[in-house]
Parts: C-alpha cells; sequence; structure tokens
C-alpha cells in the first residue's frame, strides 16, 4: 500500500481510502470485519460525512463497533464531512462548529484529522468558514482542512479568506466518469470530449497541491451501476480490464484503483463497498504499475479518443 502525503500538509496516508457510507445496517461485528480487512491491506484512512445514515448515524455505528482507545485511535487517519442539510447547504460558523461536536462524540474520538466541506454551499461567506476554522484548529478538535465537490473558482474564493491550508477536494472520478482527465486530451477537436466541463479542476488540484480523493471509482457516473462487470454496456472495456487483471494476478477492481492511482497527480480512492472482499481487490491497485500503454489502453476501452 502506497503511503503518501495529503496536499502540502505533514499528513501521510494510504492512497486508498475506506468510505463508510453505507455501513448504517452492519452489525458491530460486520463493521470491525470491514474495518480490519482494510487495515490489514495497508488502509490507513477512513471516510465519513454527518450526513451518512442521517444525522451521523454512520459515524455512530462505526464509534460504537470500534471504540478504539487512545492508541488505536493514532494509528489511523478519520475524515469526515459537513455541510450537507436535507434540500440545502449550511457553511455557516455555527453549522460547522455544531456538527464537528457530534461528528467527534458519534466517532468516539477526541479530534478529527481531516474535516472536508461536502457539497458547495451557494450561500458561503467566506468569514464564517473561517471563524469555524480558526476555532477548530485553535481547539485542536481538527487537524487539516479541506473540501469536497469544489471547482477551482469556490477554492479560490475560501482560500482568498481561510487562514489554514486546504489540503484536499474528493471529486467523483471513475473510468467511465473522467471528465476531469478526458478533456484535456481532445483539446482543440470538434469532439464532445473536448468541451471542458471540469473548469480545469485537475490542473487546478496539481498545482496548488490539493489532494484529489476520488469517489464512487467503479461507478459509471450516468446511474446505470457499477462499469465492471456490466458487458452490456462496457463490453470492451471489461474485456481489457480482465484480460489485465489476469496479467497481474489480480482481480479487476485492482485494475480500476490503478488506473486512478497510476496517475502523476497521486490521487486516493474512496471504496464505498461494505464487502471485504471487494476492499482487499480493490486495495491491490494501490501499487500496481500499469505502464503507459496499459493506461491509455484502459482509457481507449472506456470509450475515450486519444487523437
Amino acid at each position: 500500500m502506497r503511503i503518501q502525503p495529503i496536499g502540502s500538509s505533514d499528513l501521510t496516508a494510504s492512497n486508498v481510502i475506506l468510505g463508510l457510507m453505507r455501513i448504517k445496517d452492519l452489525s458491530d461485528a460486520q463493521i470491525r470485519t470491514l474495518v480490519s480487512t482494510a487495515r490489514e491491506a495497508g488502509v490507513t484512512m477512513f471516510d465519513h460525512a454527518d450526513i451518512y445514515g442521517r444525522d451521523h448515524a454512520c459515524e455512530e455505528r462505526f464509534g460504537a463497533a470500534l471504540n478504539w482507545s487512545a492508541a488505536e485511535r493514532e494509528q489511523v487517519v478519520l475524515q469526515t464531512k459537513c455541510g450537507i442539510r436535507w434540500g440545502w447547504f449550511d457553511f455557516s460558523t455555527e453549522h460547522i462548529l455544531r456538527s464537528v461536536d457530534a461528528s467527534l462524540a458519534a466517532l468516539r474520538t477526541d479530534y478529527l484529522d481531516v474535516l472536508l466541506l461536502h457539497r458547495p454551499d451557494a450561500l458561503v461567506e467566506p468569514e464564517e468558514v473561517a471563524a469555524a476554522f480558526d476555532s477548530l484548529a485553535a481547539s485542536g478538535k481538527v487537524r487539516h482542512f479541506g473540501v469536497s465537490n469544489h471547482t477551482r473558482g469556490q477554492l479560490e474564493l475560501l482560500r482568498a479568506t481561510v487562514d489554514q491550508p486546504l489540503i484536499a477536494n474528493q471529486l467523483q472520478l471513475s473510468l467511465t466518469h473522467a471528465d476531469m482527465i478526458a478533456e484535456g486530451v481532445a483539446l482543440n477537436m470538434r469532439h464532445d470530449q473536448s468541451v471542458v466541463r471540469t473548469d480545469g479542476i485537475l490542473d487546478y488540484c496539481r498545482l496548488t497541491s490539493t489532494t484529489i480523493q476520488a469517489w464512487s471509482p467503479f461507478q459509471s457516473g450516468d446511474g446505470s451501476g457499477p462499469y465492471l462487470g456490466n458487458r452490456e454496456r462496457y463490453a470492451e472495456l471489461n474485456d481489457v480490464v480482465d484480460r489485465l487483471a489476469a496479467e497481474y494476478g489480480v482481480a479487476p477492481e485492482a485494475i480500476a484503483t490503478a488506473w486512478i492511482t497510476r496517475h502523476p497527480a497521486h490521487m486516493q480512492v474512496v471504496l464505498g463497498t461494505t464487502r471485504p472482499e471487494r476492499v482487499t481487490a480493490a486495495a491491490a491497485g494501490s501499487e500496481l504499475p500499469l505502464t503507459r500503454e496499459q493506461w491509455y489502453e484502459v482509457f481507449r476501452a472506456a470509450g475515450y479518443i486519444v487523437p
């Protein structure tokens, strides 16, 4: 498992993250098995959000099932997110502070390694965010900060006021939902792929040492579900992925993970599965050395053009 710096900070973590958004209905034993499997595979970072399971429910299940000692807690990186409320967004100082306190209580910890602002709040007042972050940093409740699903302009707006470095941006990215990569490859071509949909967020994050955390790495992005194994829609892609998986002696999930981790932006991959075997399979892609030729072959098989 590759351990890497997150942003420009002194925080290091695995480049595969276990996301816990679907654990609300798992038993304590199932949660412990899922987490221990991830730890055995080298995963050191775990991702939450106050909204997962609604009202901190998944955080509460995680904290209750594991109930880590202080020494055990220091061995992992805990990240959570706030800002989504049911039908609206809220980056007010009051809500951020209240949400963090509730997350700490649910997770049974004294501090968060990383707090991300979830979906962008159209009514964001950067001064409110700055006040919340200043308070959280001064109290030791949060050690590092970042965002999720933010544009370069939204990041710049926050950075003009917030003193703390914003070390990560969690963005949707998979082989079949890779506009942030594909649009640049087709620049100057009269092709749908050349349409800029992401405002250059990939290059911006690289230039500003903002780690991209890729969520839904196995989802198609169009609502049709996972692309792995879906031969009706992605026959060629699955043929290539399966062939490479056989060549490397890994599961297809490892190839899908490796396609993201191979990128020189040093992205992290956020897994959303509750199946321990899939965690193990995906984690095998952390350092899998796809060649340039193989990377582009998978890219083409996903339906993108290489002029």
